[in-house]
């Protein structure tokens, strides 16, 4: 029976013999894994961030609905309660959503100069992998190794 380590040593037997430099492959690899990485250490800052604000959000609204279900007898005081409720409500429903949007925005700037930074290392790493790429067929073809 195969083991995983069978089919392991069997592949990397199959790429030596086929004198296939791997070590691009394994940058690249590398390059995606930190990547992720870095887009995942964003993406979690933001949940939290976002999951305080609506817990917040939430025990904020929580407490102001104590002074709406208290018992009223007057009907003026129980517009009034009910009326402030609502204004106290909008405000902190657009306080809160502004809050939100800056989080969003935080996400899209990290984002944008993460991914543009991957570009560019990219970009150089094609540029370096092609000049080996070069220099190696060159030498190929001169007849050296």
């Amino acid at each position: 029976m195969n083991t995983p380590n069978d089919f392991t040593k069997a592949f990397q037997d199959a790429l030596s013999s086929l004198n296939v430099d791997t070590s691009a492959v394994e940058e690249s690899f590398k390059s995606t894994a930190a990547l992720a990485e870095k887009m995942s250490k964003i993406s979690l800052a933001a949940a939290e961030q976002s999951a305080e604000l609506q817990t917040k959000w939430t025990k904020d609204t929580l407490a102001k609905l104590g002074a709406v279900s208290t018992a009223k007898t007057d009907p003026a005081e129980v517009g009034k309660v009910v009326s402030d409720f609502a204004a106290s409500s909008a405000e902190t429903t657009t306080e809160n959503m502004t809050a939100f949007a800056e989080i969003l925005k935080k996400v899209q700037l990290e984002t944008v100069e993460l991914l543009m930074s991957a570009g560019k290392e990219m970009g150089e790493d094609a540029q370096a992998a092609m000049q080996k790429a070069t220099v190696t067929a060159t030498k190929a073809a001169k007849g050296k190794k």
